[in-house]
């Protein structure tokens, strides 16, 4: 891997998932614009790739953190249960 890329994927690894998603909808525009010279468009991609990356890293941390309230038969909470505890 070359310093540029490694020096990419640090910056890239940085960003909150608002910022990494605004900037990957500004490539895909980019890209789906078919404006953008081949190399760009190959720079774009390969950059659009790592910031997909991580909102995914991003999302699946959430979603890890993510408690369900559960309810007793008053409605009144109980307690949490993971999400995926359903």
């Amino acid at each position: 891997m070359s310093a540029a890329t490694t020096t990419d994927l640090a910056e890239v690894n940085a960003l909150s998932f608002e910022r990494a998603l605004a900037e990957l909808e500004a490539i895909v525009g980019k890209l789906e614009g078919g404006n953008v010279p081949l190399e760009e468009s190959i720079a774009l991609y390969a950059r659009g790739e790592a910031l997909k990356a991580r909102c995914d890293a991003l999302l699946k941390d959430a979603e890890a953190r993510v408690e369900k309230i559960t309810q007793g038969s008053d409605g009144r909470p109980t307690g949490t249960v993971p999400l995926d505890g359903e």
